[in-house]
């Protein structure tokens, strides 16, 4: 599979050339990623599906620039990922929040600020934006609690306000839901489509959960157990935008039938 059999015909935002990883630790030598293809377009919603360990996260620090590929190449608007990051093209969504405890809701979001107005790619922020934000993901009432005081459903909700308040075009997301309980993981993936569909930000999201994936994407990337390599594209013809009711339609479980199917191929090959 080739990655412009991923792609189709409009051209790419982000395109993931051969690419492979190899760690050594002590010693021991780990293959995470084997020739990897993917290409993801403008605006697209597109999950990282996989078992643990088979290199998600990994694939997604690379298309970050966060750690370079041993083989292959990346691309991100035509150049190469680090500069990408460094003028600012990525809003990042991590597993924890990663909050300032000795600041409030709002201090943390005050960030954006204070952080944005450095560097030569640094561009104004709007404070109405950032509000409509708040306001948008039911905030308004938690601005001066510290995170010891919000649920991890809501602690989420402010690292969602600082990803979209940048208004970076591509938001890399690893499993930021993973740790929070179904109903309230529910909830954040309705709230984030419900983001998304306000911009037109390309999503590169990292799931263990078929239902998530089928929920949440456009096309839904499978990667077969360690070394991670690309076992099947699935594209989800699911109708936007999506709600909850989605979930009955025979649609949403022939596609949970699927991945699921491909998972398991992935996981004897």
């Amino acid at each position: 599979m080739t990655a412009a059999d991923l792609s189709g015909a409009a051209p790419a935002l982000i395109e993931v050339a051969g690419v492979g990883k190899t760690f050594s630790r002590r010693g021991s030598v780990t293959e995470a990623l084997r020739g990897i293809d993917v290409t993801v377009r403008r605006g697209e919603f597109v999950s990282f599906l996989g078992p643990s360990g088979c290199g998600k996260s990994t694939l997604l620090r690379v298309i970050g620039g966060l750690v370079d590929a041993d083989r292959g190449r990346v691309t991100i608007e035509g150049g190469d990922p680090r500069a990408a990051r460094a003028a600012k093209r990525f809003g990042l969504v991590p597993q924890t929040p990663a909050l300032l405890p000795w600041r409030t809701v709002e201090g943390n979001l005050g960030l954006l600020t204070e952080v944005n107005r450095h560097g030569p790619e640094s561009r104004p922020l709007d404070p109405d934006k950032v509000a409509e934000l708040v306001e948008a993901v039911g905030l308004s009432g938690f601005l001066h609690a510290h995170p010891h005081e919000l649920s991890g459903g809501l602690q989420q909700r402010v690292s969602l306000v600082r990803a979209f308040a940048l208004g970076a075009p591509i938001l890399l997301m690893d499993e930021p839901f993973a740790a929070l309980d179904e109903i309230t993981r529910s909830e954040m993936r309705y709230l984030l489509l419900e983001l998304w569909q306000r911009t037109a930000a390309t999503v590169v999201f990292v799931t263990h959960s078929i239902a998530e994936a089928v929920i949440l994407s456009d096309r839904v990337v499978v990667l077969a157990a360690r070394p991670g390599r690309v076992a099947a594209v699935e594209r989800i013809e699911l109708p936007r935008p999506r709600h909850v009711e989605v979930e009955d339609s025979e649609d949403f479980h022939h596609h949970v039938r699927r991945l699921r199917h491909e998972l398991r191929l992935g996981h004897s090959a």
